[in-house]
């Protein structure tokens, strides 16, 4: 039988598992705003360039499951803070979530947000944030991606 400290030891080193879920629900020309949710509880809000055939740095990436690891900010050319790696994206590479407010700032990856309106999320780096703080306090691996249009 198990002792009540062998399993609370098993529970802190078990890493639990992550899932995130994006439901795309307003498309622009210009945008594709959605929801995102951690492990079933609504977190943020989403903001990807709009559907282009999956065209690199120009198009979201197509609906589907996908899986995702924490990127440290050493890894990173151009973000300078903890954001996450979407893992293979067909014909795409270097799918990130990270800061920024509107389309243009996407460059084909997701940005996360508050108060959503077209084509803009505002409070990134608050949302950013908290997601990546959430994310450690579960562990930070096997993290899943679920992507479904409204």
């Amino acid at each position: 039988m198990e002792s009540k400290s062998q399993s609370i030891v098993q529970t802190l080193t078990t890493p639990h598992k992550i899932n995130l879920l994006i439901i795309r629900d307003t498309f622009t020309n210009e945008s594709t705003v959605g929801e995102l949710f951690l492990n079933g509880e609504r977190m943020c809000d989403t903001l990807e360039n709009p559907w282009q055939d999956n065209q690199r740095r120009i198009s979201c990436i197509p609906e589907g499951e996908y899986k995702v690891r924490l990127r440290l900010a050493r890894e990173s050319a151009t973000r300078e803070y903890l954001h996450l790696l979407v893992k293979d994206v067909p014909n795409r590479d270097y799918i990130l979530f990270h800061r920024g407010n509107s389309a243009k700032d996407t460059r084909g990856c997701i940005l996360v947000g508050f108060a959503s309106k077209q084509d803009y999320v505002k409070n990134s780096t608050f949302a950013m944030d908290l997601l990546m703080k959430e994310i450690i306090n579960l562990g930070g691996e096997k993290i899943n991606l679920i992507i479904k249009n409204k």
